[in-house]
């Protein structure tokens, strides 16, 4: 019993195929197992799917394209949603490549606006950061009517779009770095500026000057004595500049100095301005660089009108002259220690 069991299963696992000639009554029989069937259904539908996809590329998608008059038309609409949809693509790539090219030249504007100002701190001119203009061939008027040209074809590559977007990302890269660069020296520049703005180097009364820093013969007793600063002659009330920015620290009458008024610039850094007339800012305000203080005059130990000018450095006092600005008055002041102004 057991072997028409295994026939029966074998049979129901195959496929007879008879084929008839009609002439010649012969029947040819054709045996296919499950596994060959399969197989060669797909076979069938891979053949199908290449074909299909063959058509599509090289037949509608070229139609669509080139805008065949039959075609055309069809395969846009069969494939409408897909064109959308990739053109819908493109345009919000664009855009956001678009957002990131103004992003980018506004970042470049903001260079540029930075690069004047840290010209101007540095001082150097717009036009020596640019290379001298060279003129070309027909600029000097030695060009030939028709000139040769040749060289290999080297073809222009049209970067892709992801190509395009690593592109815009290394200028927005780049653009960031230069821009930390330019703050960090426009801070280093300006930070120079500020500092020199406390320096004493403006002149706080435009005369010459009547008295030097250095030993000299009292006017009073005839004694040799020190001069601790620069005297400035100059009619009563002519305004008194401060000869750089910062805080007041001292406004008192003094035996000596008379009306004296004292600025503090920082780092133990301090000018005085003494025998003045009046004081015109209180105490503990902040100045600026070139600004009126005090008015010039004849009070304390004084034998005219006129203005004491004192640096001093950690309380020792400094020849004003190598502080204020301009050669000429610092040989005028070496050159006039003996002046009986004090």
């Amino acid at each position: 019993m057991p072997a028409p069991r295994l026939t029966a299963a074998t049979e129901a696992l195959t496929m007879q195929l008879l084929i008839t000639h009609g002439r010649l009554a012969r029947t040819h029989a054709l045996q296919f197992t499950r596994w060959q069937i399969g197989l060669g259904v797909l076979a069938v539908v891979s053949a199908l799917l290449l074909l299909s996809g063959t058509v599509y590329h090289f037949v509608f998608l070229k139609a669509a394209r080139e805008g065949w008059p039959v075609v055309s038309p069809l395969v846009r609409l069969i494939v409408r949603d897909e064109l959308a949809q990739r053109e819908r693509f493109m345009r919000d790539n664009l855009d956001a490549i678009a957002k990131r090219v103004g992003e980018i030249q506004a970042k470049l504007v903001r260079l540029e606006a930075m690069g004047e100002r840290v010209q101007g701190l540095a001082g150097v001119k717009a036009d020596e950061l640019h290379p001298p203009h060279r003129p070309g061939p027909a600029a000097s008027g030695t060009a030939p009517a028709a000139a040769g040209r040749g060289g290999p074809f080297v073809a222009v590559s049209v970067p892709s779009l992801e190509q395009l977007q690593r592109l815009v990302a290394g200028l927005d890269e780049v653009t960031d770095f230069h821009t930390d660069v330019f703050t960090l020296v426009e801070s280093r520049l300006l930070s120079s500026r500020l500092q020199a703005l406390l320096v004493p180097s403006a002149t706080p009364v435009e005369v010459e000057v009547g008295s030097g820093f250095g030993f000299r013969r009292d006017p009073f007793n005839g004694r040799s004595a020190l001069h601790t600063g620069l005297d400035f002659p100059a009619a009563i009330g002519t305004p008194i500049r401060a000869a750089a920015g910062g805080i007041v620290t001292a406004v008192e009458t003094h035996p000596e100095y008379g009306q004296l008024l004292e600025l503090s610039h920082g780092n133990g850094l301090v000018t005085r301005y003494a025998h003045c007339a009046a004081i015109g800012v209180p105490l503990g305000a902040l100045v600026r660089r070139g600004q009126v203080v005090a008015q010039v005059g004849n009070s304390g130990r004084s034998t005219g009108a006129h203005l004491h000018f004192e640096v001093r450095v950690d309380g020792v006092p400094q020849d004003p002259a190598r502080f204020l600005a301009g050669p000429a008055l610092a040989q005028a002041a070496a050159s006039l220690p003996s002046t009986p102004r004090r």
